[in-house]
């Protein structure tokens, strides 16, 4: 049974997926937020989150099967190939979206981030499965 450990990482990543998607004159923009970059802070946090779910729903979809190593290098692929495919979307397929290489670092930054504390944050995000 796919789908039902892997419920809450598919669901995210189709938010990220309608996120992308939005074209660029309606997202709000808070300029002193801009001198942050927050733009990144938020693509690490969002694939942060991504990371996590779906190395949760990887392990217990095989019921444990894969260790925790296994599972979190797969979630990490998965994480970094669907990061590259939404910058490539927004640069071909979404209207007045442009692909960015720094925005495909943040998301791969904030995949290592969660890749290094997923040991620590596993038991609190498991509770959501």
């Amino acid at each position: 049974m796919f789908f039902k450990p892997m419920k809450w990482a598919m669901l995210w990543a189709l938010f990220i997926l309608i996120l992308c998607g939005i074209p660029g004159r309606d997202i709000p923009h808070i300029h002193f937020l801009e001198l942050l970059s927050f733009d990144k802070v938020v693509h690490a946090g969002i694939f942060f989150v991504l990371f996590i779910l779906t190395a949760i729903g990887l392990e217990l979809q095989t019921k444990y099967s894969f260790n925790n190593n296994v599972s979190k290098l797969y979630a990490a692929a998965f994480c970094i190939v669907y990061g590259a495919s939404t910058e490539i979307m927004q640069g071909i397929i979404f209207t007045e979206r442009s692909a960015d290489v720094f925005d495909f670092i943040a998301n791969t930054t904030g995949c290592f981030i969660a890749f290094y504390f997923y040991k620590k944050l596993r038991s609190i995000f498991i509770k959501l499965f």
